[in-house]
């Protein structure tokens, strides 16, 4: 009886945990179109794409901005990462959230910078990507 009661609460509690790296995987950040950026490219186009910038200021006539987005993951990508974690959640009993919710976790996208300067028709005049450096 003892052992039946806790592989009943062995079994509630692993059936709340099911699903996270299902929903995580699949609300991942969306993929930016990077290679869009090119000389000549409108201002709005990359407002569109990337979203307001974190600066921007002029100097010498010309806009100065910054985007500061997450590169994330295509359509195909999410659903394919969500129907393995779903697949896995299913075939070990909801014991793969143990693995999956953190993968999840560390697999959230590339924080990307680019720095864009634009003409005074708000034209893409050169643009400068931005990096940390990873070793310190």
């Amino acid at each position: 009886m003892k052992q039946t009661c806790l592989g009943l609460a062995l079994v509630f509690t692993l059936s709340g945990t099911t699903g996270c790296s299902v929903v995580m995987a699949s609300k991942q950040p969306s993929k930016k179109n990077t290679e869009m950026i090119q000389r000549g490219l409108s201002r709005n186009l990359v407002i569109a794409e990337f979203g307001a910038p974190i600066t921007s200021e002029y100097k010498n006539g010309k806009r100065h901005e910054i985007y500061t987005f997450t590169q994330g993951y295509s359509t195909a990508s999410k659903v394919g990462r969500a129907f393995w974690h779903g697949a896995a959640d299913v075939a070990t009993v909801g014991l793969w959230e143990l693995l999956g919710t953190p993968a999840e976790s560390v697999f959230n996208g590339k924080k990307m910078s680019y720095e864009l300067i634009f003409d005074e028709n708000d034209q893409l005049e050169r643009y400068t990507y931005l990096t940390q450096d990873e070793t310190k």
